[in-house]
């Protein structure tokens, strides 16, 4: 049975934020959903793994080629969500389309912020979690080591990576939008991540008043907090001291939002009309999207950040041709060792077939040698057998074929069965 490299998924331009929480998966859940990916279609995805970030929810698989239809499905009714309301937003890539895809999004060409870093690192976390789950074998074992090292060409060799504009630092100009100069203003980081690890180092370079960490585990928090001289707080603090805030950027892992309508709009009250802008990076979301309704509120999802991003990339669209053109030669090589590894099995059944025939011919000369018959005339009738059957079935074709086909035999017959000058 033919096995395809499939990517199935969407991402920050097929879906808003909205549909994209809503079938993002926590590290916690895709070892779970890798194991019920594979035990839903019987052995038919032979191997699987499942790449999750706040912009995209992606399966790579190496299955049977009827799955490409059940997959979009499959995704719809593990996430609980209706697949009329899914399918609008899924991209299907298969083949080339599919390495071309892994590979770009490693190198950053498919990431909201053009070039951007982060994403290798996601994918080596999602690559190794497959693994841990027992859920990775030889093609795509070998696809996510071609990524990873496509990945690295790309950014050793171009500049995509350039002055990139990252979504810290379009958080700080938004903010700035609003607030002009920040040097007054009070910040607060509800997470200790990656992502809100990069937003306060941007935030603290333009010296606000204060700046403020608050996590679930209070170890984190001051951890982060003490490379920017702030303080830390609890989350269980946040509804009494959030009016305090001018800005707040949140991004958790959370499942369900932190921050509500109702305690943002008591916030709102208690700050008497002066303004507050919210940052929310978190998918799903940590701040109810109904909060951007209220006055004096200046909410920005991810996706809003997105459109900051896109404003400067415009110097980067040169070293995105480059990648591209290293990509497609990357792509082809790796097709190419598909074809031949697809070619194995018909390979090992020809050694097979031609082991079972000098066998079978071996020991048809030593029976005649063992009834003492002459050594060159036994050799002779071995050399005879084996040629008659090395070239029968060539000859059967060609004799059983009709003349197109047959002109296409003629033509490989050189190659097949090349003279003794081209053996040498």
């Amino acid at each position: 049975m033919t096995v395809n490299v499939l990517a199935l998924g969407l991402n920050h331009v097929s879906a808003p934020v909205s549909v994209r929480e809503r079938v993002s998966m926590p590290e916690d859940l895709v070892q779970p959903a890798l194991n019920a990916l594979r035990s839903s279609f019987g052995g038919a995805v032979k191997e699987a793994a499942i790449l999750s970030t706040c912009n995209r929810t992606e399966l790579y698989c190496a299955a049977e080629p009827h799955v490409t239809d059940q997959l979009p499905t499959w995704l719809a009714e593990f996430n609980q969500i209706e697949a009329g309301v899914l399918r609008p937003h899924l991209y299907m890539l298969d083949r080339d389309e599919a390495v071309r895809h892994a590979f770009r999004v490693a190198s950053g060409l498919d990431s909201m912020v053009l070039g951007e870093t982060q994403i290798l690192g996601q994918l080596k976390d999602a690559v190794r979690t497959a693994d841990e789950a027992g859920a990775l074998g030889t093609l795509l074992h070998q696809l996510f080591q071609k990524t990873f090292s496509v990945a690295k060409e790309v950014r050793t060799t171009t500049a995509i990576g350039a002055q990139s504009v990252s979504m810290a630092a379009a958080a700080v100009r938004l903010a700035e939008r609003v607030f002009g100069n920040l040097g007054d203003c009070k910040v607060l980081f509800i997470g200790a991540g990656e992502m809100i690890e990069l937003c306060a180092t941007h935030f603290a370079a333009q010296q606000p008043a204060s700046i403020v960490v608050a996590n679930r585990t209070i170890e984190r928090a001051e951890t982060l907090a003490n490379r920017f001289d702030a303080a830390v707080m609890r989350l269980s603090d946040l509804p009494e001291r959030l009016a305090e805030f001018d800005v707040v950027v949140s991004c958790t892992a959370s499942s369900l939002p932190i921050l509500g309508l109702g305690m943002v709009e008591r916030a709102t009250k208690l700050r008497r009309r002066k303004p507050i802008v919210m940052v929310d990076l978190a998918v799903p979301r940590d701040i109810e999207p109904e909060v951007a309704r209220l006055d004096d509120v200046y909410l920005y999802s991810v996706d809003d950040l997105g459109v900051v991003v896109q404003s400067g990339t415009d110097a980067r669209e040169a070293a995105v041709v480059q990648a591209e053109a290293i990509i497609d030669n990357r792509v082809r090589h790796f097709m190419h060792w598909m074809q031949v590894r697809a070619n194995v099995p018909i390979i090992r059944d020809l050694q097979a077939n031609a082991q079972s025939i000098q066998e079978q011919e071996l020991e048809r000369a030593r029976k005649f040698l063992a009834r003492g018959d002459a050594p060159d005339v036994v050799l002779e009738q071995m050399a005879r057998a084996l040629t008659q059957k090395y070239l029968h079935g060539t000859l059967n074709a060609l004799n059983h074929s009709e003349e197109a086909e047959r002109k296409q035999l003629l033509g490989w017959l050189p190659r097949l069965f090349p003279s003794g000058n081209e053996r040498r």
